[in-house]
């Protein structure tokens, strides 16, 4: 994608593209399997403190892992395969800046209804799942919250949530945008659009994102910022 910024002839082979797309399906598939598992997380440490590094110890934590990758390598799988099912016989230029499987059926000349179907009901699933998970577990955190007697140890639950909450929305809102809503219902310029945001924007945040409930990050940013302002 940064080579092509940066040519004039963008071109891209035919295994280029299968790779490309089922790289992007598998990493944005086991980012939704990680956010769930943060929520598992933050609802075993609020809800089960007590039980915390028995539910969370390190062999639990990689087992979870493998669920993450073992769930990114088939939804992946699933998109290359489609992709490698479609039949090119007219234009082969991508309306997109990667391959991505909207654009790509776009351009088949074969019958994609099916296609479109598995593929919109994988990325769908796994989708539901995850919501699920992230939902049950913030329910139960919320309810565990209020009945704190303690306003401190309410704001400090909060504080521990904010940042996994707004990873969460920003990160679903995009995908579900993307692969889940009918394609008649939105252009193939917004699908560019809202792919930047889940593709490149919204990984950059992450860092900040997490990071600026760090006081020493804080304070590190503020001195940068008043070093900024006032030189």
């Amino acid at each position: 994608m940064l080579v092509n910024f940066l040519v004039e002839r963008n071109t891209i082979s035919y295994v280029g593209c299968a790779i490309q797309l089922g790289s992007a399906v598998f990493f944005g598939t086991v980012e939704c399997f990680l956010l769930a598992v943060m929520a598992y997380d933050r609802f075993v440490a609020i809800c089960s403190p007590l039980l915390y590094s028995t539910k969370m110890s390190t062999q639990v934590c990689l087992q979870l892992l493998a669920v993450a990758y073992t769930g990114g390598f088939l939804n992946g799988s699933i998109f290359a395969l489609s992709f490698f099912s479609l039949l090119f016989c007219g234009p082969n230029g991508v309306n997109h800046f990667f391959c991505d499987f909207a654009p790509l059926v776009e351009l088949s000349c074969s019958d994609v209804h099916v296609l479109a179907f598995v593929s919109s009901f994988s990325a769908g699933s796994i989708i539901v799942v995850t919501v699920c998970v992230i939902a049950v577990s913030y329910v139960s955190i919320l309810t565990t919250v209020l009945r704190m007697r303690s306003p401190e140890g309410r704001h400090k639950a909060f504080s521990t949530c904010t940042s996994h909450l707004t990873a969460v929305t920003l990160y679903y809102g995009t995908i579900t945008f993307i692969y889940v809503m009918p394609k008649s219902s939105f252009s193939t310029d917004q699908n560019k659009v809202v792919s930047v945001f889940y593709m490149v924007v919204i990984p950059m945040l992450n860092p900040l994102i997490y990071s600026l409930r760090n006081q020493e990050i804080k304070g590190a940013l503020k001195r940068a910022l008043g070093r900024k302002i006032f030189s």
